[in-house]
């Protein structure tokens, strides 16, 4: 497997639980209730506009593949929850991945990877292929522990196919996308602690903040 797969699938987080690869610690949050009072959307016409300081990324979503997981991202994302949120990790050849509101502070990089919205969405894997472009929600070893974390794949990773749920497809703007998983990031070695002022390993050094908007 590529640049240890079996670590990055292990390491793709869920907004519900840290998860350290290898080791198999845990950090969990208590289940909550989803956000209320957002005006409902038909999720077939909707598309996500991930707006970044390098362009935009448009996202349609696959609601007869995963409902539940597009209903929640809608959600979220008309709530406001992923505003201001950045691509925490970041890695060549494989994915971007973002969605927690831990990282809204900048001062608290050694959160980045552990938070969530307070609640979990039931897997819904399907047998679409983890190919480029392709937007598949993060979640911990437990199937049914996705939260609000997300991940982009840039680059075809068959290996998580049928253990991650698609809900989504970039049909505009993978370039930037290119451009995020280029930027220089936290390089870890094994079995080293990683400094709490620079991020999870793979955080990317240049902040990449988004603002997710929901259009029909």
């Amino acid at each position: 497997m590529a640049y240890t797969q079996w670590k990055n699938a292990v390491g793709i987080v869920s907004a519900m639980c840290w998860i350290v690869a290898g080791g198999m610690t845990g950090y969990c949050l208590a289940a909550d209730a989803a956000p209320s009072g957002v005006e409902s959307v038909n999720s077939h016409n909707a598309r996500a506009i991930i707006k970044t300081k390098f362009g935009d990324i448009e996202i349609k979503f696959l609601p007869d593949v995963a409902p539940n997981h597009v209903e929640n991202f809608i959600t979220l994302a008309k709530s406001g929850f992923y505003n201001g949120t950045i691509f925490h990790r970041a890695i060549p050849g494989f994915m971007i991945q973002g969605g927690d509101p831990n990282t809204k502070d900048s001062l608290k990089k050694n959160a980045y990877g552990q938070g969530g919205p307070g609640h979990n969405v039931k897997a819904e894997f399907s047998d679409l292929p983890h190919k480029r472009g392709m937007v598949s929600m993060a979640r911990a070893q437990e199937p049914d522990s996705a939260g609000s974390q997300f991940f982009i794949v840039v680059e075809e990773s068959r290996f998580l196919d049928r253990k991650y749920t698609i809900f989504g497809e970039v049909v505009k703007g993978i370039g930037v996308a290119d451009k995020i998983v280029g930027l220089p990031r936290v390089m870890c070695q094994t079995g080293a602690p990683t400094p709490a002022d620079k991020g999870p390993c793979d955080n990317p050094i240049d902040r990449v903040e988004m603002t997710v908007t929901i259009v029909e």
